[in-house]
């Protein structure tokens, strides 16, 4: 008897173990109540305390976690620091506001904006210190993989004839505002027939390094309505304007393993019809499929796999036409790229939508919320076949997970 309890409780320790393992691998900042949490495995743990916490993103290494404070009332934009080692929040610099921030991709740097001034921070005890000055008139930037140089684009001017180009530089970490570091790196002539737009930005580069895309934008009411993604050679020297979209960063993703972008296509502010998940083949850019059915708008999309993609999908409603904007209730399906095989892999009940599908190794996670917005939480499946399992309650946004998750190793 004795040893049929010992092994129920091998049995039950076990299982209980295998639970706990089938999560640990996942490792995620959150925002609850406009305060810093971590999630890894079952654990949850509170970062900060009243404050009003806004896009958390992880250095290289998971040792830091830069996010924005926007003060009490909204009206502010700090930029704070958490050390997970030190377990600790603080300031880069006693006064350091920006909305846009960016890690390096090989070291605990961070590169951001003031207005148009793009700084970089310095290095103090191992962690992020004080600031340089690298160059000024900055639209938008990116590091180049190398982690030594930016991209940065510069806004168009508007001239008495018309707007002129948007100027696209390459410029050293070390530039400290010498215009003789600041190398010119394609130079994007818009007009108003086929490519009209005063700024580049959401740069995002392949998974090899050799290519670069963006958003090429309009004026600000235009680009509600349509803007044109474009690539660009790491040399500079191949240019392509790929199609038209809306300006959602997350509706551009490249593949893992092969130079595939896969975007969200169409025209129109209003998500009711006319958005298609699209991949192109670069550099030939021509060679592009969509592969929403008809009757259908897709509204998000992640790859799973080199050969599977996983889109956010509603139906169309080409009967609205006024008043209120309705709300599209996103289901995530799962599209097999070779066969065109396509499948609903999340059921979400009435008045709930499913976004912001991300995947990790072979978990898929997203974001359900009401249409209310009173309810917002983190769900997750092992597989495409796993069974859908809450796993953070209660939310402001979609979690960020740490960069050195694995991706796309799933299967269908």
């Amino acid at each position: 008897m004795k040893i049929k309890i010992l092994l129920l409780c091998i049995i039950i320790s076990f299982n209980f173990l295998t639970i706990v393992s089938a999560e640990e691998p996942l490792t995620a900042a959150f925002l609850r109540d406009q305060q810093l949490w971590i999630k890894k495995g079952v654990e949850e743990i509170q970062l900060t305390k009243g404050q009003n916490v806004y896009s958390p993103k992880w250095s290289y290494d998971e040792r830091f976690i830069a996010y924005i404070d926007r003060g009490a009332k909204g009206d502010q934009s700090n930029l704070l620091v958490y050390d997970v080692k030190k377990q600790e929040n603080y300031q880069p610099y006693e006064v350091l506001e920006t909305a846009n921030f960016k890690w390096s991709p090989i070291n605990n740097q961070l590169a951001f904006t003031s207005g148009t001034v793009l700084n970089v921070t310095k290095n103090k005890n191992g962690r992020p210190f004080g600031f340089e000055n690298v160059s000024l008139g900055v639209s938008d930037f990116a590091w180049f993989p190398n982690g030594h140089d930016f991209i940065v684009s510069s806004q168009a001017k508007l001239l008495p004839n018309g707007w002129g180009p948007i100027h696209l530089f390459k410029i050293p970490i070390d530039a400290n505002l010498n215009a003789e570091k600041m190398m010119s790196f394609y130079t994007l002539d818009t007009n108003t027939t086929d490519l009209f737009a005063i700024n580049a930005e959401h740069f995002k580069w392949s998974h090899d390094g050799k290519w670069v895309s963006f958003l090429a934008t309009p004026t600000a009411s235009m680009s509600n309505d349509s803007n044109t993604l474009c690539v660009l050679s790491s040399t500079g020297e191949q240019f392509q304007a790929i199609g038209k979209m809306l300006w959602y960063e997350d509706w551009i993703k490249w593949a893992s393993s092969a130079n595939q972008l896969a975007y969200i296509s169409g025209e129109g502010r209003f998500f009711v019809e006319n958005k298609k998940t699209t991949i192109a083949d670069i550099p030939v850019a021509k060679k592009q499929k969509q592969y929403t059915p008809q009757g259908y708008v897709d509204l998000d999309l992640e790859w799973f796999s080199q050969d599977q993609m996983i889109v956010a999908r509603a139906k169309e409603n080409k009967e609205w036409e006024e008043g209120p904007v309705p709300t599209m209730f996103t289901s995530l399906y799962a599209i097999n790229l070779k066969s065109n095989e396509q499948m609903q892999i999340t059921f979400p009940k009435n008045e709930e939508l499913d976004v912001k599908p991300q995947v990790f190794g072979s978990y898929v996670t997203w974001f359900r919320r009401t249409k209310n917005d009173n309810r917002r939480d983190v769900w997750l499946k092992d597989g495409i076949d796993g069974k859908e399992r809450m796993w953070i309650e209660n939310v402001d946004s979609p979690p960020v997970f740490s960069p050195k998750m694995v991706s796309y190793t799933g299967t269908i």
